[in-house]
C-alpha cells in the first residue's frame, strides 16, 4: 500500500505530525509517497523513485536528503519520471513541486512490513493487487467448479495474463480444470499493471513475492499456501521469484525455461536475430502504454469501457527502459548486467520443492535449460524431466501426469486424481489445442493409483530426481509419446564420459588420434549460404508461437563449397549421449574473425538424417577457456576478455560449445558433423548479423600437430528397448529429418 502525503503548509508541531504520520504509514506500507498541491505525485520504490502527475516536458530534479542534486529528467508526454540505480533510505525530493520527502525502499525479499498482504483481491475474475510500493498489478483469478477453499496457483509473466477474456499463452484453463484456482498476474509496466517495465529487474521478482504473500491470504486459499506455474515466460519469472523464498510459497513447476539470458539472446557470442530479437521487439511493444499504436490492446479496451485504475496506470508505461537498446549495449556477457538476468546464478537460492521439464530442442528458449539441474542444490525435493522435443512439449502426456501429481501433492496436499471427464474426453481436446496433434491420451499413471494422500507423497519422493523421455515422437509418428524413459540420481548422469572421434582425411570422423601431419580441410564461409529464417510469428502465441503442433522446418543441405562435414563408421553398438559436448578444433580463418556452427545429426542405414543439435562459436572468442568448458556442461558466456582477433596465417585453438542432447544414436548409423556458417538449422532462430558480412576461407586441421576432435558425453547402461528399430522419419518431435546427402570436403 502506498501512503500519500501532502506537502506540509506550516512549521512548528504540525510538521512534526505529519512527519510522524510519514513515518507510521512508511512502517505500515513500506513504501512512501509524497503528492503535492499541484497533483505531482512522488513515490519510492525499490532502488527507484517514480515520479508521475508532471507537466509534459517539465524537468524534475532529484535530490539527496543532503540537498545535493542527483540527476534531472524531462517528464514524458503522460508526465511520467523514473529515477532509477539509487541507494536505500530516506530523504530523497524531487523538484520542483516534489511536496515532501520520500525513501527507497532495499533490494531485498522481506518487507518493511507485511501489513499489505492482508488486503483482499477479488474471489473471482479482474482485479488488482498493491505491491509493497503501492503499484497496481493487474490481475484475474479463475476458479474451478465446485466450492472452496481452494488449492492455488499463481501464474506470472509480462504476456497478456490478466487479460479477462482468458491468459495470453497462459495454462490457467488446464489447471482449473483439474480443480485448481488461479490467479493470473500481469508484470508491473504490462497490459493494466502499473510501474515501468524492464527485463527481470529486481521490482518484477519482488511483485512475485508480493503476490504470493497477498493471495495466499485470501480466504479462499486452501492451506493459505501457494504454488506457481506456468510455461516459458511464465516458467521463467517462477525462477526469480522462487529465489526469494516467499514464506506462502509451496512450490514452485517452471517449464521450457531458459538457464540464461545470453545462452538465447547471443549464443556462441553473436546475436540470435530471429526469435530472441523478435520477442525482445514484442516485450518493448507490450509495455508501451495502451493505445492504437502500442501496448497490449485488451488494456485500451479496459480504458474504453472506464477503467480508471488501467488508464492511471499507463503513465509510468512511458519510462520502460529501452530494451532493445539494452541488448545492443551488452553483446558481450558484463556479470553486473547479466548475472541477475541469468537463473544459473541464482537457482540455488530456491528452498522450494521444484518441477522442472524442459527440451533438448527446444526452438524458442534453446536446449540449454539441463545446466539449471546441477545448480538447483537450495532444495533436495526437485524433479526434473528431458525429452527431446518442442517448446510445448513440456505438456506431454508422460510430464503433465508428473507435473499433475507434484502440483496436487505440494500444493493441494491430495491424491493426485485427474477426473475421469478430463481424462477420457477433455484430454484430447486440450492437446489437440495445446499442442496440435490430435487423437493424445493420457497413460496411466502410478502415483494417481495410490489410495492415500501418504501413499501417493512417499512413492512420489521415492522418484529419482532426473528423468529423461527418450524418442519423444517415435511411438506414433509426431505424436507426443516417449517410446522409453529412465531415471537417474543426478544431472549430469553418473556413469558418464568422454568420448572423442577425431577429425580424418576423406571426412571421417575416426575413433583414433590421426598420426598423419599437415590435413587440413576448408570451405568459403558464406553468410547467404543459407538464408535466415524468416521469423515474423507472434512469439507468445498464434503463428509460430506457443501453441503449436510442430514449426515450420527448414532443414536443407548445404550449397557445394560452404560446409565441411565428418562422419563416423558404422556404429557397432546404440550409443547414448546426454550432456552438452563440443567441437575442439585448431582453426584458420583469412578474416579476424568468423561465426561458425556446428550441427550434429545421425545418418541412418536407410539413408535419412536426423537432426540432433546445434553449438555456436564466436572465433574472435578463441580465448574463451577451454578448461572452463566441460564435455557435460559448456561455458554459456562471452565476456570482453575472452574477445581477440584471429591471428593471420596461422591455426588457433576453438571450442565450439554444443548445446544439450538426449538422443540415442542406434546401431549400424553414423554420427555427423557439418561445420558452416550460422542459420538454416534452426526452425526460428536465426543469425542476420554474424560476422564476417563478406565471403572468407576457413580451414579446420586434421591431423598432427594440430588435431581437431568432437568430444561427446557417452553415458553407459542406457537401457533401449527394442534397439534394432529405429524410430519412423520425419517422426521424432523437435528433430527434423532429410535425405542424406554426402559433402566432399575441400582441402585446405
Amino acid at each position: 500500500m502506498s501512503a500519500t502525503l501532502r506537502a506540509p503548509l506550516c512549521k512548528g508541531a504540525g510538521m512534526h505530525r505529519s512527519l510522524a504520520l510519514a513515518f507510521l504509514l512508511l512502517l505500515l506500507s513500506g513504501a512512501s509517497a509524497a503528492r503535492a498541491a499541484g497533483g505531482l505525485t512522488v513515490t519510492g520504490s525499490v532502488q527507484q523513485i517514480d515520479v508521475t502527475g508532471a507537466a509534459p516536458g517539465a524537468r524534475l530534479a532529484l535530490h539527496s536528503s543532503t540537498g545535493a542534486t542527483l540527476a534531472t529528467r524531462r517528464a514524458t508526454s503522460l508526465g511520467a519520471v523514473v529515477f532509477r540505480g539509487l541507494r536505500t533510505g530516506p530523504g530523497y525530493r524531487v523538484t520542483p513541486g516534489g511536496g515532501g520527502a520520500v525513501t527507497v525502499l532495499p533490494d531485498r525479499p522481506a518487507p518493511p512490513s507485511t501489513k499489505g498482504y492482508d488486503q483482499r483481491i477479488p474471489k473471482s475474475g479482474y482485479g488488482y493487487l498493491r505491491t509493497r510500493d503501492g503499484t497496481k498489478l493487474a490481475i484475474d483469478v479463475r476458479l474451478p467448479s465446485g466450492k472452496g477453499p481452494f488449492p492455488t496457483l499463481v501464474e506470472y509473466s509480462g504476456y497478456g495474463y490478466a487479460r479477462p477474456s482468458g491468459a495470453q499463452s497462459g495454462i490457467s484453463p488446464i489447471a482449473t480444470l483439474l480443480g485448481f484456482a488461479v490467479v493470473d498476474v500481469n508484470m508491473r509496466g504490462t497490459g493494466c499493471s502499473g510501474g515501468a517495465f524492464d527485463y527481470f529487474d529486481p521490482l518484477q521478482s519482488l511483485d512475485g513475492y508480493d503476490a504470493v504473500e497477498t493471495v495466499a491470504r485470501q480466504p479462499w486459499v486452501l492451506h493459505h499456501k501457494v504454488g506457481m506455474m506456468g510455461i516459458s515466460y511464465g516458467g521463467i519469472s517462477q525462477l526469480f521469484v522462487g529465489a526469494t523464498n516467499p514464506p506462502s510459497l509451496a512450490a514452485i513447476a517452471p517449464l521450457s525455461v531458459i538457464d540464461n539470458t545470453a545462452t538465447t539472446l547471443y549464443p556462441g557470442g553473436f546475436l540470435n536475430t530471429g526469435f530472441a530479437l523478435n520477442w525482445g521487439r514484442e516485450r518493448v511493444h507490450d509495455a508501451m502504454p495502451a493505445s492504437a499504436t502500442g501496448g497490449q490492446p485488451w488494456a485500451l479496451e479496459r480504458i474504453k469501457d472506464g477503467d480508471r485504475t488501467c488508464q492511471a496506470n499507463q503513465a509510468l508505461h512511458s519510462q520502460a527502459v529501452d530494451l532493445i537498446a539494452k541488448i545492443r549495449r551488452n553483446k558481450y556477457y558484463v556479470p553486473s548486467v547479466a548475472d541477475p538476468l541469468s537463473p544459473v546464478t541464482f537457482v540455488h537460492k530456491i528452498h522450494e520443492p521444484v518441477f522442472l521439464a524442459c527440451q533438448w530442442e527446444d526452438e524458442q528458449t534453446g536446449g540449454h535449460c539441463a545446466t539449471l539441474a546441477s545448480r538447483l542444490t537450495g532444495t533436495k525435493r526437485k524433479w526434473i524431466t528431458f525429452t527431446n522435443g518442442t517448446h510445448i512439449d513440456s505438456l506431454d502426456p508422460a510430464t503433465f501426469n508428473r507435473w499433475l501429481d507434484f502440483l496436487s501433492l505440494y500444493v493441494a496436499r491430495r491424491v493426485p486424481r485427474v477426473p475421469g471427464a478430463i481424462a477420457k474426453a477433455l484430454a484430447p481436446t486440450i492437446f489437440a489445442v495445446a499442442m496440435g496433434v490430435k487423437g493424445v491420451q493420457l497413460p496411466p499413471d502410478p502415483i494417481q493409483e495410490k489410495p492415500t494422500y501418504a501413499s501417493a507423497l512417499a512413492a512420489f519422493q521415492k522418484l529419482p530426481p532426473v528423468r529423461i523421455l527418450f524418442d519423444n515422437g517415435g511411438v506414433e509418428k509426431g505424436k507426443p509419446y516417449p517410446a522409453f524413459e529412465q531415471s537417474w540420481p543426478r544431472f549430469p548422469l553418473p556413469r558418464t564420459r568422454a568420448r572423442s572421434w577425431w577429425l580424418a582425411g576423406g571426412g571421417l570422423l575416426s575413433d583414433y588420434y590421426p598420426r598423419t601431419h599437415g590435413g587440413a580441410d576448408a570451405f568459403t564461409w558464406r553468410q547467404s549460404a543459407r538464408p535466415p529464417t524468416d521469423f515474423t510469428g507472434d512469439t507468445s502465441g498464434g503463428t509460430n508461437g506457443l501453441w503449436t503442433d510442430t514449426p515450420s522446418y527448414r532443414w536443407t543441405e548445404n550449397s557445394a563449397g560452404t560446409a565441411v562435414s565428418y562422419v563416423t563408421r558404422p556404429l557397432r553398438g546404440p550409443v547414448a549421449v546426454i550432456g552438452a559436448g563440443a567441437l575442439r578444433a585448431w582453426v584458420k580463418t583469412s578474416v579476424p574473425s568468423a561465426d561458425l556452427q556446428v550441427t550434429v545429426s545421425e545418418v541412418r542405414p536407410d539413408g535419412r538424417e536426423v537432426f540432433v543439435q546445434n553449438g555456436w562459436l564466436r572465433t574472435s572468442a578463441r580465448k574463451l577457456d577451454p578448461a572452463k568448458s566441460t564435455f557435460l556442461e559448456p561455458v554459456p558466456s562471452l565476456t570482453r576478455a575472452d574477445a581477440a582477433p584471429m591471428p593471420r596465417g596461422r591455426f588457433a585453438r576453438v571450442v565450439v560449445p554444443l548445446y544439450y542432447e538426449g538422443h540415442v544414436y542406434r546401431r549400424g548409423s553414423r554420427l555427423r558433423i557439418v561445420v558452416t556458417a550460422p542459420s538454416g538449422d534452426q526452425p526460428v532462430w536465426s543469425f542476420g548479423e554474424t560476422t564476417p558480412t563478406r565471403s572468407a576461407r576457413i580451414t579446420i586441421a586434421r591431423s598432427a600437430p594440430h588435431a581437431s576432435r568432437l568430444v561427446l558425453p557417452v553415458v553407459g547402461h542406457v537401457r533401449v528397448p527394442h534397439a534394432e528399430r529405429f524410430p519412423p522419419c520425419p517422426g521424432l518431435r523437435g528433430e527434423p529429418c532429410r535425405r542424406y546427402v554426402p559433402i566432399v570436403n575441400g582441402k585446405g
